[in-house]
């Protein structure tokens, strides 16, 4: 697809397993910049599929790292910073005892 405009329509066609799964032609890939582990977005409209990839939202982040701790979920920067000033240490010290 190098050197066609995004507006030239090229078709290229692909088979859908028993399993529900599909394979993106490489060129579509290129043209798209997906990789392995590229989340697709398919959205259906008035009997029309477009298929697109999905960038990552803020919003997608949201519950990644798990509920907060219990307890006191209130830290100030300074005590941020205390507390990776404290793990710096200690991680140093751990490689010296190596």
């Amino acid at each position: 697809m190098a050197g066609k405009s995004a507006s030239a329509r090229t078709r290229y066609t692909g088979k859908v397993t028993s399993k529900g799964q599909t394979t993106v032609p490489k060129e579509v890939r290129d043209f798209l910049g997906l990789e392995e582990g590229s989340q697709m977005e398919w959205i259906v409209d008035d009997g029309k599929v477009t298929v697109k990839p999905r960038k990552l939202r803020a919003i997608d982040l949201d519950g990644i790292l798990g509920p907060p701790p219990s307890g006191d979920t209130h830290v100030t920067v300074e005590e941020m910073n205390e507390a990776i000033g404290a793990a710096i240490v200690d991680r140093y010290e751990r490689s010296l005892k190596r």
